[in-house]
Formats: structure tokens, sequence, C-alpha cells
């Protein structure tokens, strides 16, 4: 073999060796980066979230919603069919609405996938006392026709009823719920002082009919005793919840007719609620809930304002947009104004027949003590707190404190550019974004909007 081959295939041989060492260096720094996308993946522990969309029939449609206006807002290309409802939006990891993670670095598909695998992300405090579950469901409702007459079981109830029909109440756990209004938010809400419904028995005969004289007048005699009292309120409920059918639409009708023709000749209604019944009617023709006016305190509130409501308090939402947050549950014991379920029976034997005025039933919220910007909801229930931020025009940043618990925040205006150490990459934040921040993180916001921000910001302060 000449010099010339044998040169050929040394340089080969080479040529070969590179190869070999290049492949090798290329298999070690893949090796290398994938070690440390892997660790960044453990260690993202803010993420944005694509929050699901309830569409029941009472929400307000298309963009008259203030859910749609957050859908649309997070994400400019999103379609809103303009005769649809979008009645709540659900931030949480409940099993009926678990929100989708937006960050194709995660290998978990959902919120509620994500804390399975990593449960410390929730607070050691909160971990251990709800069992490595988020203990909230965080929401916007946007309410155009009212919302059933209803209330929700204590926790043994719940089991109760899940174990019994689990169709209808899909959860065994309680459901104490906050609502805090976004626009004006109408809702009845509690009974009302034992005065008033004594006044609607005199002067409201439709109303009267129906409870019948005994009642009424137990009723009437009992408001020095909160025990008698009590049991009279539930007997008078009790008896218009189950009233035949026929004697309570024809009250209605009467009742309908009545004020209609009160309101065509000019004369004031509002003693007897005429405008609210005519609007209840209108919606629920024919339902006794319409009735429910007389017995619940009708509560209006403004932006920023709160009503709390414990397990077993009657209420329902009649108007408005609002924040709401919940311990994780969908239980729903329901009597009137609705065309689903209804269970007339354990309602009535259900619930709080403790009377009181409408203006006991605002929530207060207070200012946080460690942010002048924060002002707090925090109910005496473990489950959940509330943060209301509100960012002034004058300040351009500004950090989003750690708590020791995992929380959602949901931008309602404003716009800025978010940074948390675990991220390994900034956020944009404006209206209808919603993130996920785990225990113990805090997050920097550089505000870029003109007018300031505002979020709220669910989470569970143990």
């Amino acid at each position: 073999m000449d010099a010339a081959k044998l040169e050929e295939l040394f340089q080969m041989g080479k040529n070969r060796q590179l190869l070999v060492r290049t492949l090798n260096c290329i298999t070690k720094l893949f090796k290398a980066r994938r070690h440390v996308y892997t660790a960044e993946m453990e260690d993202i522990r803010v993420f944005p979230l694509a929050c699901v969309v309830q569409n029941y029939a009472w929400g307000k449609v298309g963009l008259d919603s203030e859910v749609a206006k957050l859908v649309v807002g997070d994400d400019p290309q999103a379609f809103i069919k303009h005769d649809q409802p979008y009645a709540e939006l659900w931030m949480g990891a409940h099993s009926k609405g678990d929100a989708c993670i937006k960050d194709n670095r995660i290998p978990q598909r959902t919120l509620g996938q994500w804390i399975a695998e990593n449960p410390a992300c929730l607070g050691s405090r909160v971990k251990k006392t709800f069992h490595g579950q988020l203990p909230f469901l965080f929401k916007v409702l946007s309410v155009k026709t009212a919302l059933s007459i209803q209330a929700h079981p204590n926790r043994e109830l719940a089991v109760q009823l899940h174990a019994k029909f689990p169709e209808h109440y899909p959860d065994n756990n309680h459901k104490p719920e906050m609502a805090i209004a976004l626009t004006q938010f109408e809702g009845l809400c509690g009974f009302r002082p034992l005065e008033e419904i004594s006044t609607f028995l005199k002067t409201v005969p439709e109303f009267h009919t129906l409870i019948g004289d005994e009642a009424s007048e137990e009723l009437q005699n009992s408001a020095e005793d909160p025990h008698r009292a009590a049991k009279a309120l539930k007997m008078c409920f009790t008896r218009m919840m189950n009233c035949e059918k026929k004697v309570f639409v024809d009250q209605l009708n009467m009742l309908v007719k009545r004020i209609t023709d009160d309101e065509e000749t000019g004369k004031d209604t509002s003693g007897s609620h005429g405008k609210l019944l005519l609007r209840l009617n209108a919606q629920y023709p024919g339902d006794i809930g319409c009735f429910s006016i007389y017995f619940l305190n009708h509560i209006i509130l403004e932006p920023g304002q709160a009503m709390f409501l414990g397990a077993s308090e009657p209420h329902a939402y009649l108007s408005g947009d609002c924040i709401e947050c919940m311990a994780c549950s969908d239980n729903t014991v329901r009597a009137g104004l609705t065309p689903k379920y209804i269970d007339v029976n354990t309602l009535c034997e259900m619930l709080n027949y403790t009377p009181g005025p409408a203006d006991s039933k605002i929530f207060p919220c207070t200012q946080y003590c460690s942010d002048p910007f924060v002002h707090l909801y925090d109910p005496a229930v473990p489950d959940f707190s509330v943060m209301r931020i509100e960012i002034p025009t004058a300040v351009k940043e500004y950090t989003i404190n750690p708590v020791d618990s995992a929380g959602i925040l949901l931008v309602v205006s404003g716009e800025a550019t978010a940074a948390a150490p675990s991220s390994f990459s900034d956020l944009i934040l404006r209206k209808g974004s919603v993130i996920f921040i785990s225990a113990n993180e805090g997050v920097s916001l550089r505000v870029t909007s003109t007018c300031g921000m505002t979020m709220y910001r669910a989470c569970c302060l143990l």
C-alpha cells in the first residue's frame, strides 16, 4: 500500500475520532441542559393559568358579562359569542373546573395535577390542615337573572347529602362563601328582623294567606324570646315553601296584578317591594321563591363591599358582577327561583333562622397590617381569605408579599410586568390575567398602565 493511501486512512481515523469526541461533547451538553431544564421545571412556583368559564343560563350575555371581558382581556384572540351567557369564571383546582397551566415548561396540564405532584406549594400548615388539597375555589360571577333561593350545608350535612344523593350534592365538603362586589351587586341574604316580616304580613295580604293566621300571630308575639322567634320563623318559612302550588300561584298572580295596576296608576309600591317582585316573577313566573323577598334582607353592595355567607345562611344573588371565594365545594341546597333540582325539606330544616338587619350582613374589610395598598376580607373560616390590592397611579414598582399559603391572583384592571425568582421568565399581567403563586413566593411588579392596578388575591391565612 502506497504512502498516499496510508495517509488517507490515517486522516479518516482522525476524523472519526474527532466525530466521536464531538458527539460525546454534544451528548454531555444535552444531558447537562436537560438537568438544568428539569431543575427549572421543578422550581417554577409562579405561573399563569387559563381558567374555566361556566355558561349557566342566569349569566350576563356576551361582552355585557364581566366574566367575558376578563377572558378577552387576558386573551384578545378569545372568541366571545354575543348570544351566550358567561356566568362564572372558576379559578382553582375543583374537578368541575380545574384551571389549565399556561407554561409549556411544566409537564402537568392542570393546576390540580401540579398541586398533587407538588403539595409543598400549599405551605406547610395548609398542606397539613387540608390534606394536600387547595382549600378554596376562587370565582368571578356575572349575574343577569336571579340565582336560586339557596343555602350551603355545613361539613356534617355535606357528608350526609353527598352519601345519599351524590348526583345532586357532588362534594362531601362544606361551602362557606364570600361575595365582593365588582359592580353594584344585588342579593338577598339572611332573615329580616321580625318586625319587618310582621309588617309585610300586615300589608301584603297575599303573603299573609300563604303563612296563615296562626303562624303569623306566633311570629308577631315571639320577638322578645330569641329561641321562640327562631321556631316561629321556621314555622312561617316552612309553611310558605310547602304551600300547595295552586294556592301560591293564585296568590302570586293576584299580587302581581295588584302591583302592576298600582304601578300603572303611579302609586308607590316600594312598601311591598313591587318592582323587585315584578322582576323576579318575570324571570321565574309562578315561582314560590318570589315571595322570599318578604323573608330575606334585600342588599345592594357597592364595589368593594362584601357579604359573607356561612353554612345554612339563606341567600340569592339577583344581579351584578362580583368576586366570589368559597371552600372548595359545589354543594348547594335550592328551593326556589331555579329550574334545577330543589330540595325544600332539606333547606327548611337546615337554615339558620336567626333574624337580623340588612346592614349586619355587610362584611367589613380591614387594611392589611403590612401593606397600605391591601384590604383584607378575612372571615371566621379557615378555608380562605381574600385581599383587594389597589396600586395607585403614582406607584410604578410594587411587590406582592409572600404568605405561607398558595394563592391565586386575578388582575381586574391595569397592566404590569411581573417577575418572581422561581418563574425564570417575566410574565405580562393585564385585565383578566390569573396567576398561581406558591406559598412563600413574592412577585415583583413593574406597573406599565397609567391608572394604577386593581387585583384580588385568594389565599388561606391560617
